[in-house]
């Protein structure tokens, strides 16, 4: 099924903005973690790790899950396809790991951090507020660039469908 041009320009707006958002969200809890990691004053800790906990509990999984699924509908519904290129199929995947990172280890690092926190107890010196947004970033980061060069050309599957698409046609008989 192919997205009609109006349908795709709607769920690329989606998908930009989404995208966009969950970068600049996680830019936002790499600010507040540094701020959390290298500040000498305990009020200062605590305030940012309760923002990033915030940030965590209501704006992280809803722009992964709407990232995940528009880029997803995207895929499958233009001619990009979702294995055809190679480009396509990487940035699934990471989005998909980072998506499954953000439910699984970043939100319960930062929970765990403004729990202890919370309960007067120092900050943990696991990295939990720092781990999580590095290494998120980068993914973010690596996933616009290759959306912006679009590097590497087409899989296996897109060579196949490429050169199925390209065969000359049989000439059809000619009707007398």
């Amino acid at each position: 099924m192919k997205l009609s041009r109006p349908a795709r320009r709607a769920h690329l707006v989606i998908h930009v903005i989404a995208s966009a958002g969950w970068l600049g969200l996680t830019v936002g809890l790499l600010a507040l973690g540094i701020t959390a990691n290298t500040t000498g004053s305990s009020a200062v800790v605590e305030a940012s790790v309760r923002a990033m906990k915030l940030f965590a509990d209501w704006l992280l999984l809803p722009l992964a899950l709407l990232t995940l699924t528009s880029g997803l509908v995207l895929s499958l519904g233009t001619p990009w396809g979702l294995a055809r290129h190679r480009w396509v199929w990487t940035k699934f995947w990471l989005t998909l790991a980072t998506t499954a990172a953000t439910a699984f280890a970043l939100r319960p690092g930062v929970n765990a951090a403004a729990a202890a926190v919370s309960a007067g107890h120092p900050l943990p010196d696991g990295g939990d507020v720092l781990f999580g947004p590095v290494v998120s970033l980068s993914a973010y980061l690596f996933m616009t660039a290759i959306s912006i060069l679009k590097p590497w050309g087409p899989t296996r599957r897109g060579r196949r469908l490429l050169a199925a698409g390209r065969r000359p046609r049989r000439a059809e008989p000619a009707r007398v």
